[in-house]
């Protein structure tokens, strides 16, 4: 795995299915930098599955989200991130805060994300991960959105190859 290094107090976003290896490319860095709504999801709820604690899970990820890029603390946001509005409320974050935006998405190949799913703790039904992973926008799609810099995954990690 290659390893980003970042400005500081720079947002960098994953955008991908679940599976496809984001919680895992996220370790490589303090746990205090991510911001992840499965974390969030559990504190909530007992568990990060529970779909109908989402709401406020997305609120504690905006409040420390907020907090970290006030103090200018670099953020690794953990979540799939599949939607433009999502992104985009994500980018105009770090406009706020005057704080560098990167993404990094994961275009691994289904094949790899199912089996990857499937060999998960956690399993997210194959529907949904295929569901998911149509969404998947390109590198091309989020420069357009307005994302300065997007790295792919398939260069960094050995997930897509």
């Amino acid at each position: 795995m290659n390893r980003l290094t970042f400005e500081p107090g720079t947002m960098c976003t994953l955008i991908g299915p679940p599976g496809c290896g984001k919680s895992t490319f996220a370790a490589q860095w303090p746990d205090t930098w991510r911001v992840s709504l499965d974390f969030y999801r559990k504190l909530a709820a007992d568990t990060e599955t529970d779909q109908s604690a989402t709401p406020v899970a997305v609120q504690a990820q905006n409040l420390f989200l907020d907090a970290r890029l006030a103090r200018g603390l670099t953020s690794i946001v953990d979540s799939t991130n599949l939607r433009a509005s999502v992104r985009a409320g994500l980018l105009a974050r770090a406009a706020h805060w005057e704080r560098p935006a990167v993404a990094v998405l994961f275009d691994v190949p289904l094949a790899t994300v199912e089996a990857q799913n499937a060999s998960r703790d956690r399993v997210v039904p194959a529907h949904i991960v295929r569901e998911f992973h149509h969404q998947l926008p390109t590198a091309e799609q989020l420069h357009e959105e307005g994302w300065p810099t997007v790295h792919l995954a398939s260069t960094l990690t050995n997930s897509a190859r």
